[in-house]
């Protein structure tokens, strides 16, 4: 196990980065030479706050390397890390373009996952009572606005009814709008920006994806737990799961709030040890985290739902819930990966796939060439497909293998 070099939380000139690094503000649209050193650093282009490791590192036991070459996979989707796990044990692990075990990469959407889990873990602190208590109850700011009789549920199912466009390379979106606050790091400036939205169509009708939305998760978990998402990300997953390194997320502002709906960074492993903690239904170091049916409802793939993998206008075949992304089960499966697949996913690659059945989950840092890229999606749910195929005829050979022995 390398030994990471903790992060200080020292900030450097935020509106200066080196020249080798691009701007925050470009983030969307970086050249290639630029986007796998931004990634790596962006404590340099915007204020952060430190998600402090515990005293005790939980180590990845070192499984049964899978026999597979992978290089032309990496190189073919720009994959700059990859890690998969099976049952705990690490059988796959991968660097690219300048990564190492130590470096701390960008997280975009993928942060949304995390941030769905606090407020499980919130519910079960019981900061949070329950998900059908309104917006306005923790985040009165709202009052008056679109989301004035929005739920808790339906923000996290991205079922507000309220207009977003999350176009992120249209300079006019509400993405791009958001980043242009975010950029100039006025606190409370994104609520102003939430507050403003039109209402589309009424709360719970229609499913419209919004970073905007997670925006809120976070304004809501400040509200209820009384102290920074960072601080109880540390206490309830971070200190509890035995990472090995400190992340950091990204603030609206100096000393402000998390931006929830993205900018956290952290190693490929902690991403990983976060992705089995989920995998093991939320529960580490004999602790029960999250509600023993947190899991269960926050990945459902219930087929009536309107959010069920495959009736996600532009997303398909993928489903959504509570800030998770679901796939298809039984005879509409993916090739090969039928058994409840579920993932935290955010542009240009960056992904944590979760499969309960085969028991394995998958992470891998990318520099896609855009922000969402098709082709390399459906390269690597073909290449996690080989995989789990694999893994389970390794695990039917060595059970045949015991069998034999006994």
């Amino acid at each position: 196990m390398v030994t990471p070099a903790l992060y200080s939380g020292r900030m450097n000139d935020v509106r200066n980065p080196p020249s080798s690094l691009g701007t925050y503000a470009q983030l969307m649209n970086l050249p290639p030479a630029q986007q796998a050193p931004t990634y790596r650093h962006m404590d340099q282009l915007y204020p952060t706050r430190v998600i402090q490791r515990g005293a005790q590192v939980q180590a990845l036991p070192q499984g049964k390397p899978m026999n597979l070459e992978v290089g032309s996979f990496m190189q073919r989707n720009h994959t700059a890390g990859l890690l998969v796990l099976h049952e705990g044990q690490c059988v796959m692990e991968h660097y690219a373009q300048g990564n190492t075990p130590e470096t701390r990469w960008l997280s975009f959407s993928l942060a949304k996952s995390i941030s769905s889990t606090l407020v499980g873990a919130a519910l079960q602190d019981g900061y949070i009572q329950h998900l059908d208590e309104p917006v306005t109850h923790y985040v009165p700011a709202l009052i008056g606005s679109a989301y004035d009789g929005v739920t808790l549920r339906q923000v996290l199912q991205m079922r507000s009814g309220v207009k977003w466009d999350e176009n992120y390379t249209d300079p006019h979106s509400d993405r791009r709008h958001m980043l242009a606050l975010q950029v100039a790091q006025v606190r409370h400036g994104l609520l102003d920006y939430m507050r403003g939205l039109p209402r589309l169509a009424p709360p719970g009708s229609v499913f419209n994806y919004s970073t905007g939305e997670t925006y809120l998760v976070g304004e809501i978990l400040r509200s209820a737990i009384a102290q920074p998402l960072s601080n109880y990300l540390s206490e309830k997953i971070w200190r509890t799961c035995g990472m090995e390194s400190d992340a950091y997320w990204q603030l609206d502002a100096p000393d402000g709030q998390e931006f929830a709906g993205s900018g956290l960074s952290a190693t490929l492993r902690d991403f990983g040890r976060f992705g089995q903690f989920i995998l093991n239904n939320g529960r580490a170091a004999n602790t029960q985290v999250l509600p023993v049916d947190w899991l269960a409802q926050a990945t459902s793939s219930e087929l009536s739902s309107m959010t069920a993998p495959g009736k996600v206008k532009g997303y398909e075949p993928m489903g959504y819930g509570y800030q998770w992304w679901t796939f298809p089960v039984g005879n509409a499966a993916l090739s090969n990966l039928d058994g409840g697949l579920f993932a935290a996913l955010g542009i240009f690659g960056q992904q944590i796939y979760i499969h309960p059945q085969g028991r394995w989950v998958a992470v891998l840092h990318s520099t896609w060439p855009a922000p969402m890229d098709k082709a390399c999606l459906q390269d690597t749910l073909a290449f996690l497909g080989d995989i789990h195929q694999r893994l389970c005829l390794s695990k039917v050979a060595e059970g045949s293998s015991q069998n034999k022995r006994l």
